[in-house]
């Protein structure tokens, strides 16, 4: 039977229904208990109210037994004619994935199933659309992100992920709030692009006829905080980066961003460390979480490694040298065609950290001691100008949180923003924030900052292998150019 054909029987059932007096659209529908409660207080012939979706209906003549699925669990109906009487025949009208509300007395099945004996229904929505009877037998994953809702009804897995995920991000905020930290928010619709590196999304402001930016961090927003006397800070902020995508990158993403006034980097590194050790162990039970094939191991103290050593070590590159010279001792040690699209140091070192990431370790590790061109935002280790007092930590190979003993000289602070300007290659879109540097002129107290990728962060914690599976609606290529795609792709097959 046709898609078409089968929506149209249920508008005609719907319809049905209507010309009975029930509304199919029911409004408001209070005093249902959550069918996990019911199971809990069970008591034979106790009364009860609950309300969901039907996921099944099992016809045995004048007795009907259907499943209905709400926020926490399924549960068993029973529909008798003899005790729904005239309400018999509009319960015959309802298909699966409706959603209603039932009232009656609980009872046991001669199964030892503990069920509802429904004694009154009220249909609340009826459902035009039949649910997918084999939804893990789909070979097109991209229909799952596209149609999140009906995913989320078909598989349980899905909603206990962002049911976790909700978890995660409320134990961040008690873990900060608990230590004194104060929420803010930011604008995300900025006048410059700055805080971070990346190809921002830019638009236009009608009233104001000008030009403005979807923020690519809030860094710099923060930070004028810290000026303003708010001492600890943080935000739970949306970003955009107008970049690629794959399984680690989504161009709407989800970041913790927090600074602490008179901390540093340890400060920030210890944060870290405890914040991430008590989610893993507070979500999975075990410092020893699995993912996909591997185990991680969050439980403290987390290995520290340094980055300039293990360049070093690897390539045998110095912060000091050349971009040319960079580039030939890349050659020399890993041979390859390299290309970039302008040879700068940071460039080159893009190319270092990618052929790091083939040797990363599952277990968390902090990397320190990042070369000074590569952070124009955090201060310089005073016995080495040349390295910063920065780390990222990495878990699985994936590059989770980045720190910095923030940068608070407003005149280094310029200096090495221009310096950053005229070694970036990816945007062509960012300018010195000169606000940000008069804010610093004032006088920015020593700080810590610490940014941490919540969707890579929920991804370890929930065993999900790309980063669509943890973020409820990513942004999707519409479906007419898919097909355009595949329709091309089909046509340059056929000439080859």
């Amino acid at each position: 039977m046709e898609i078409d054909e089968i929506k149209q029987i249920r508008m005609d059932k719907r319809d049905a229904l209507k010309a009975k007096g029930y509304n199919p659209y029911g409004g408001r529908f209070l005093g249902t208990e959550p069918t996990a409660q019911v199971l809990a207080d069970f008591a034979e012939e106790k009364p009860a109210l609950v309300a969901g979706r039907l996921m099944s209906l099992r016809d045995h003549g004048k007795v009907f037994f259907g499943d209905i699925l709400d926020r926490t669990g399924r549960f068993q109906l029973f529909f008798k004619e003899a005790v729904l009487g005239e309400a018999w025949s509009a319960f015959k009208l309802l298909d699966i994935g409706d959603i209603i509300g039932a009232e009656g007395k609980l009872f046991t099945t001669k199964t030892g199933q503990k069920s509802l004996r429904v004694e009154k229904f009220t249909v609340l929505a009826k459902s035009l659309m039949t649910l997918p009877e084999k939804w893990h037998g789909l070979k097109d994953v991209d229909i799952r992100y596209r149609q999140r809702y009906v995913d989320m009804i078909a598989n349980p897995e899905v909603r206990e992920v962002f049911i976790k995920r909700s978890k995660i991000v409320s134990m961040i905020r008690n873990f900060l709030d608990t230590k004194g930290f104060l929420e803010v928010e930011t604008p995300m619709l900025q006048t410059q692009a700055g805080g971070a590196r990346g190809k921002p999304f830019q638009s236009k402001h009608n009233a104001y006829n000008m030009d403005v930016f979807l923020r690519i961090a809030p860094e710099l927003y923060l930070k004028r905080l810290l000026v303003g006397g708010l001492e600890r800070v943080y935000e739970i902020n949306r970003n955009f980066r107008n970049e690629g995508v794959s399984t680690r990158h989504n161009p709407e993403f989800t970041m913790l961003e927090l600074y602490q006034a008179y901390g540093d980097m340890q400060d920030m590194m210890d944060v870290a460390e405890t914040l991430i050790s008590t989610l893993a162990k507070e979500i999975t039970g075990d410092y020893l979480v699995k993912y996909g094939e591997h185990t991680i191991n969050f439980a403290p103290p987390w290995k520290r490694v340094s980055f300039a050593g293990l360049v070093k070590e690897k390539f045998d590159i110095n912060p000091d040298d050349s971009a040319e010279a960079m580039m030939t001792k890349v050659k020399a040690r890993r041979p390859g065609n390299y290309r970039v699209d302008k040879l700068t140091k940071s460039a080159i070192m893009k190319i270092v950290e990618e052929v790091l990431d083939e040797d990363a370790t599952m277990d968390p590790v902090f990397f320190t001691d990042y070369f000074t061109f590569l952070c124009p935002l955090a201060k310089t280790d005073p016995e080495n100008p040349a390295l910063s007092k920065r780390f990222e930590f990495f878990i699985a190979g994936m590059e989770i949180g980045n720190a910095y003993s923030e940068l608070n000289d407003p005149t280094e602070q310029r200096e090495r923003l221009l310096e950053d300007l005229n070694d970036d290659t990816e945007t062509g879109l960012r300018n010195i924030d000169e606000d940000f540097v008069r804010a610093l002129e004032y006088g920015m107290p020593p700080a810590g900052g610490l940014g941490i990728g919540i969707d890579r962060l929920v991804m370890l914690l929930t065993d999900s292998p790309c980063i669509r599976d943890v973020i409820l609606f990513p942004l999707m290529k519409p479906m007419e150019e898919k097909a355009q795609e595949a329709g091309n792709k089909e046509q340059g097959a056929e000439g080859s």
